[in-house]
């Protein structure tokens, strides 16, 4: 059972940062969903912004950081960094199988065509950029995995989810996209741990990080390092 914990990382007059806990869905878009993020910020922050500030959208079932704006200036600024990707987004992930020490993959995304709700490396999709590198290598029952340090150059949906099981290397947990089942794992282990951006009053670059939650830290103690 995942604890729906919604932790703030960083709060000033313009934005406020927070940690997403795994299995919240982020914002509302007009469907039945409850307990989201949006709900959270509606109760807790009370911002009169659309989707409640929210900038950008994590997965239901990834973790971490998530940047809101407090102000309409705020959040207008927010939105064009993203729109020149200025922003650096760091993301850990594991998957399976032996992955080399870094790599990059530029492919397009878009829609699957006969499974509602997943993607795929497509001709006629959106471009896609994924850099990524290895932190550790594991071994458990003679199978090999890899913990993943991850940057995305572009915000595609499921674009990281994608690109690894396009490269063959499923995420652990992320059973959509052919990842392999741990244990009590409810979701795909991937975690949004880090993100640089200006702040948009002061211009100041700001660096916000969280740490492993703890149902991914529990499937860490599960392997063996190599």
């Amino acid at each position: 059972m995942v604890e729906k914990k919604v932790e703030i990382v960083y709060d000033d007059g313009d934005i406020l940062v927070v940690n997403k806990p795994p299995l919240m869905v982020t914002t509302k878009e007009g469907r039945g969903d409850v307990g989201t993020l949006e709900d959270w910020l509606l109760e807790n922050k009370k911002i009169d912004l659309l989707r409640s500030g929210i900038v950008h959208r994590l997965d239901k079932g990834t973790s971490g950081l998530v940047l809101v704006a407090k102000t309409g200036m705020a959040l207008k600024n927010l939105k064009e960094q993203f729109k020149k990707r200025t922003i650096e987004k760091h993301y850990w992930a594991m998957v399976s199988g032996e992955v080399p020490r870094e790599g990059k993959i530029n492919m397009p995304i878009g829609r699957a065509r006969y499974t509602f709700g997943k993607f795929g490396v497509k001709v006629d999709g959106k471009m896609a950029e994924t850099w990524f590198k290895v932190i550790t290598k594991y071994k458990k029952d003679s199978k090999i995995y890899s913990l993943l340090e991850i940057e995305l150059k572009t915000g595609r949906t499921h674009q990281i989810r994608v690109h690894l099981h396009y490269l063959k290397w499923p995420i652990v947990g992320d059973k959509l996209y052919g990842g392999e089942m741990v244990d009590n794992l409810a979701r795909p282990f991937l975690h949004a741990y880090e993100m640089t951006f200006l702040q948009p009053v002061t211009k100041k670059v700001m660096t916000v990080r969280c740490e492993l939650p703890n149902d991914l830290e529990k499937v860490l103690s599960l392997y063996e390092k190599i």
